[in-house]
């Protein structure tokens, strides 16, 4: 493949859809190498009939099915058989060669036609965003990139096959899967994303992956409570992320060092579980209220000089990002209607839409960069309005809506929630006393396997194609199977006649009981352990005092 595509954004004649769609057709063509052009050419010397639809045809039909709205396989069929879109020809194909196709095409394709556009649309964004960091200092200016993880279940599927009218509506087994991703808020783009195809599979395995798409030393990563863990915490910290996180309701934590405290409001450094679950590194705990809320965060970097309280709730109220950005995939883009239940074809829609998002994202970025705004002040339904209307008028698009977007409103305040949370003066800490040990030997949760087998155990003949959700069928029927039986055998236990029953405890005595249980032990004391090598990342190192 050839990566010479010289970028350059969407161009400002006819329509949205128009610009992206050329955009696209561009970087298709700079990926795409002269023997992907000329299926002819792929055949030579080849036994059987010649491929009638080049590959390079089928993946440029399904990110124009997904741009222009399109709602199944069908759809993309009869885009291919009428042809004239990017110049297309018509081809003279049947329905089930393109379900073929598609199946045997695969995803990989598509998922390297995203990285590219990803590096393109970077290039492109870089020069804007230094230059906002020029005049405004980002949030978590420590680090160089600001990152959010998160997981979005896909929409079930319609109960439409044989096989999945068994299931009720909600079934889990209904669902085709779920997304593990991770979204770069900076630049508000997707920077990694991985598919599950069982939905209530634990993604924690697949975070790191994720993960290994970005810097460790210069990322801070915004997790969701999902993902909330003393060994999680430990490990990013010891592969050099530095992290923020929610207080999850009952975590106990042991005090360490309190750098300021007025009423409810604190900034201290903290032990991580109190008891039989504890982790290995120190972290710091901010507390604050805004209205009737109290608001809790856990991170790792100890310097409240470095990342202020105000700045770690700011931050982590960009995690909702992700979530919009999966809003956008569902609703703007149709990932709320699956084309298909097989896993291949499911991965080829996820990606299509994913590389148009990450077009219409920038579109906005660059909006909001020359506005000097928030991304989520332009609103990207009215956006994508305004922009073909320019466009007609001979106008560039973009310019035209930083310089009248106030007063037609596309740029407006997000309605999102603005957290509030109080400035502390530098000189108002306490720093914590030299030599003191931040470091415990952990002890960590024997969390169960997350890869539980969730088909039969029978082997099938590899030359027969079964349906992928067959043996998850199986198993169903044989669990259900085994309930029957055990109500019987349990109806046929109750008809036995029950020997004398044990005297009742009295009521005093169970008094008694429950009050023993609630008696409050004391809490066993820290055993910091100073062979334990402390990472010498610089958001480690805590406020200090001086020699």
């Amino acid at each position: 493949m050839s990566h010479d595509t010289v970028f350059s954004p969407p161009k400002a004649s006819g329509g949205v859809d128009e610009q992206i769609e050329s955009f696209l057709q561009t970087v298709m063509q700079g990926l795409m190498g002269p023997h992907d052009q000329d299926a002819a050419a792929e055949q030579v010397g080849k036994p059987g009939r010649p491929v009638v639809l080049p590959s390079v045809t089928l993946w440029m039909a399904i990110l124009v099915a997904v741009l222009r709205g399109l709602k199944s396989q069908r759809a993309i069929w009869r885009l291919l058989a009428v042809g004239g879109w990017w110049k297309q020809p018509s081809y003279d194909i049947g329905d089930q060669a393109v379900y073929k196709r598609l199946e045997q095409e695969g995803w990989k394709p598509l998922a390297q036609v995203f990285e590219r556009v990803s590096q393109l649309i970077a290039h492109w964004l870089q020069p804007a965003l230094q230059a906002s960091h020029q005049r405004h200092t980002p949030l978590a200016s420590f680090a160089r990139e600001v990152v959010a993880l998160d997981e979005m279940c896909l929409d079930q599927v319609s109960r439409r096959l044989p096989i999945l009218r068994y299931f009720k509506r909600g079934d889990v087994q209904l669902l085709p899967g779920k997304l593990v991703a991770l979204f770069d808020v900076r630049l508000q783009q997707w920077r990694a994303i991985e598919y599950i195809a069982y939905a209530k599979e634990n993604g924690m395995k697949r975070a790191y992956s994720m993960l290994a798409s970005v810097k460790a030393e210069t990322t801070l990563v915004l997790a969701d409570l999902g993902y909330f863990s003393f060994r999680w915490f430990d490990e990013l910290t010891d592969l050099g992320y530095s992290w923020i996180s929610r207080v999850k309701e009952n975590t106990s934590v042991v005090v360490l060092h309190t750098y300021y405290q007025a009423g409810e409001t604190f900034d201290r450094l903290v032990w991580l579980g109190a008891w039989n679950i504890k982790g290995k590194y120190v972290v710091r705990q901010v507390q604050f209220r805004q209205g009737g809320e109290l608001r809790q965060y856990f991170t790792n970097v100890c310097n409240p000089t470095l990342l202020p309280l105000s700045e770690i709730a700011r931050l982590y109220a960009r995690r909702w990002d992700i979530e919009l950005a999966f809003l956008t995939l569902k609703r703007e883009l149709g990932l709320h209607l699956i084309w298909s239940s097989k896993s291949i074809v499911i991965l080829a829609q996820v990606w299509a839409c994913l590389i148009i998002a990450q077009v219409m994202q920038a579109l906005r970025m660059e909006v909001a960069l020359r506005a000097e705004v928030d991304p989520f002040d332009v609103s990207l339904p009215l956006l994508f309005e305004a922009l073909p209307q320019f466009s007609s008028a001979g106008c560039d698009g973009i310019v035209e809506c930083v310089r009248q977007g106030r007063r037609l409103g596309i740029i407006r305040p997000s309605t999102r929630l603005r957290i509030q949370a109080p400035e502390i003066a530098p000189e108002q800490f306490i720093p914590l006393p030299l030599g003191t040990v931040l470091c415990r030997q952990p002890c960590y949760h024997q969390e169960k396997s997350s890869d539980k087998p969730i088909s039969s155990d029978k082997g099938t003949d590899p030359q027969i194609e079964v349906h992928p959700q067959r043996d998850r069928l199986v198993a169903i029927l044989g669990q259900r199977e085994a309930q029957i039986k055990a109500r019987t055998r349990q109806a046929k236990v109750e008809q036995i006649p029950k020997p004398k029953a044990m005297p009742i405890t009295p009521k005093a005595d169970c008094a008694q009981l429950s009050q023993a249980k609630v008696v409050k032990t004391p809490m066993p004391p820290v055993q910091p352990d100073p062979s334990i090598a402390r990472p010498s990342w610089t958001f480690l190192q805590p406020l200090a005092a001086s020699a």
